[in-house]
């Protein structure tokens, strides 16, 4: 049985989707090393690169991941001024690449709490005229009194 779909490059559009799909491919081989390159880039502090007194630290003293987090540096003289990319943005790739600012499904829906009341239980004896007279009640409050004294 032969394949009687027309080809592709029919369709209008499909050069970019091609064009995507193999950035994903280059992605996804790399992907590991992207995630390594973004959390380097998330972690480095500006205390890896200088000294507290404001002086740059020896280049041997610098760790890799702080060196990759550098932007850029100026120097004017004897001024050293070392810019490092933007964490917050950086920060937040890594946030929505592990799924953490990904709305929960049932968050806007509200909760369903079942309640279960059950009521005191009522004892009802069946009263005839027999039983009464037997156990001494009668209706009146007569009774009440002479049962008092």
């Amino acid at each position: 049985m032969s394949d009687k779909r027309p080809p592709l490059g029919r369709f209008g559009g499909v050069r970019m989707v091609q064009r995507r799909i193999g950035r994903s491919e280059t992605l996804h081989q790399n992907k590991e090393a992207v995630a390594q390159e973004l959390i380097a880039l998330g972690t480095a502090n500006i205390t890896d690169i200088m000294n507290l007194d404001g002086t740059v630290k020896e280049y041997d003293q610098i760790p890799e991941h702080a060196l990759r987090a550098i932007k850029k540096i100026s120097v004017r003289g004897d001024d050293v001024m070392i810019e490092m990319h933007d964490k917050v943005s950086v920060l937040r790739v890594l946030a929505k690449a592990s799924g953490m600012l990904d709305a929960e499904q049932n968050e806007d829906k509200p909760s369903i709490v079942g309640i279960n009341m059950k009521g005191p239980t009522i004892n009802m004896e069946e009263v005839n005229e027999s039983t009464v007279q037997e156990r001494g009640h009668t209706d009146g409050p007569s009774d009440a009194k002479g049962q008092d004294e």
